[in-house]
């Protein structure tokens, strides 16, 4: 095979950064596998060009090389902006590949758009797509038997790592992952239904040594849906590799790993933040460690529990969803409100439920329900909810949740979390959040346009499929110069197709039987 020109872009953002804290902070967000993609169409004799969009510069001016293939990894909030670069590429003769969350959860959709869509990917699937490069109307759905065993390392992946990190002055991280798949069953999760497996511990090591002899004062984010299942094998990994107060961590991890005595030997080893999930406040006690305890019981326990965090380590997020079907009326946010206030020094991540194709079981029973709203691709980032909510009016949970954005990150408990926050780099961190929040202002519009607006309104009950204006003018401006690539019906998806394919495969394995 001749040696091709190959350009792999991660599209960690959507648009272009408006507010500090993006401008900031977005190279930070950069994932792994188009950096793997990026070393293994090296391994295997191309040219590569690598590109971490960050919403600084101009992609389009960027991607004016020649190129022969491009591979696009994007989230499902990137998917607009993917299809817009894929319209671009196939014009001038690219073959364009999609990978990445929103090729695994909207594959269908994308094919529409690329020439491949990948599912989970390995070398020889890449090796594949490079040796056919067929221009395919729709595109070809392939997915590897499953997440790879192993995955190239920071020593392999440097010059792609190096070149992201030199986006951003302000606290440089470079990403490492142990393990894929989860062994906890969260129906709303895309890794619910992906075997947990970890990675090989030896060149984990070998990586946190190597990225001690390119950084000073190194930091670490783990990408691990869940990390530390493995707690004692996977910290004796890093405190035979990385002497203590050499290296700095941060890794999303359940509280039922988080004991006190694992905690202490998490902050020996050098860990400054750690993301649990709380998820709800009536659901997921097994994440929580709460067992059977709901409501005020859990605030309490979990309260308690993430103070104690606090005394070990400086920066904790708490994790939660709003609007699962277990939530009823105003004791949800308000319950959050309180756990604020007892737990003034963590940082509230609270996200709107979003249900993502064919991420997660729940997605099936939900779009055989018919309760999915097909909004734009651009606004399925966990601040909008394409659900319609089981136990509230659409106007009545944006209220509620713009009420608790608002008391979450304004005046008083602003100011308690900033003087209970520990380190330069966790108030520094923290107070640039709270600088660039635009959620508060987002929550109360759409509560204002749903309660005030028909056609707004007629959308969200399902009356009607055409995208209300708001939306197409934010994706339009958010694109720029390449919404003109974007095909006439990028705006629109079937939000109802996961539950139809089901429905079909089953249909076709009647017939065969």
């Amino acid at each position: 095979m001749k040696k091709l020109r190959v350009t792999v872009v991660d599209l960690v953002v959507k648009g272009k950064a408006r507010k500090l804290f993006g401008k900031l902070m977005n190279a930070n967000l950069a994932t792994i596998m188009p950096q793997v993609v990026a070393v293994w169409c090296e391994q295997l004799g191309h040219d590569v060009r690598f590109i971490c969009y960050t919403g600084t510069g101009d992609l389009s001016r960027e991607l004016l090389e020649e190129t022969d293939v491009i591979f696009i990894s994007a989230y499902t909030r990137s998917a607009q902006l993917a299809y817009a670069l894929s319209g671009l590429m196939r014009s001038r003769g690219v073959v364009t590949v999609l990978g990445g969350p929103h090729a695994r959860c909207y594959p269908e959709d994308a094919a529409k758009y690329f020439d491949y869509v990948l599912g989970f990917t390995d070398r020889d699937l890449v090796d594949r797509v490079l040796r056919e490069r067929e221009p395919s109307r729709p595109g070809k759905v392939l997915n590897a038997p499953g997440q790879p065993p192993s995955l190239p390392g920071a020593r392999e992946r440097w010059k792609f790592i190096e070149a992201t990190i030199a986006k951003t002055p302000f606290m440089k991280v470079v990403p490492m992952i142990g393990s894929t798949g989860c062994p906890y069953q969260c129906s709303f999760c895309i890794d619910s239904r992906v075997d947990y497996q970890p990675m090989p511990y030896d060149v984990m090591q070998e990586d946190l040594r190597f990225i001690r002899t390119k950084m000073k004062d190194p930091k670490v984010v783990w990408h691990d849906p869940l990390f530390g299942v493995r707690f004692k094998e996977t910290m004796a990994m890093i405190e035979e590799a990385v002497p203590r107060d050499s290296m700095s961590f941060i890794a999303e991890i359940s509280l039922s790993l988080l004991s006190e005595a694992n905690v202490k030997r998490l902050a020996a080893v050098g860990f400054k933040g750690l993301l649990p999930g709380i998820e709800s406040w009536y659901d997921f006690g097994n994440k929580a460690k709460t067992r059977k305890n709901l409501g005020e019981e859990k605030l309490g326990q979990v309260s308690e529990h993430i103070n104690m965090l606090l005394s070990y380590v400086p920066f904790v997020q708490a994790n939660f969803v709003a609007g699962l079907d277990c939530d009823e009326g105003p004791e949800p946010f308000e319950l959050t409100k309180r756990f604020i206030d007892r737990a003034p020094g963590a940082w509230p991540a609270i996200s709107l439920l979003t249900a993502y194709g064919e991420a997660a079981p729940l997605n099936l029973e939900l779009q055989r329900e018919g309760r999915l709203v097909p909004i734009p691709f651009h606004f399925m980032d966990n601040k909008h909810v394409n659900v319609r909510p089981k136990n509230y009016d659409w106007a009545e949970f944006y209220t509620l949740s713009a009420d608790l954005k608002r008391y979450a990150f304004t005046g008083a408990r602003v100011r308690r979390r900033l003087v209970a926050n520990r380190g330069f780099h966790t108030k520094a961190f923290n107070a640039l959040r709270v600088v660039s929040k635009g959620r508060i202002t987002r929550e109360e519009n759409m509560a204002r346009m749903l309660r005030t607006d028909p056609g707004f309104r007629r959308f969200f009950d399902q009356q009607t499929t055409e995208v209300p204006a708001y939306f197409s003018d934010i994706i339009r401006r958010d694109l720029g110069p390449l919404w003109d690539y974007l095909p006439p019906d990028g705006l629109i998806h079937d939000a109802n197709a996961y539950f139809k394919k089901s429905q079909l495969e089953v249909q076709l394995e009647a017939g065969a039987a």
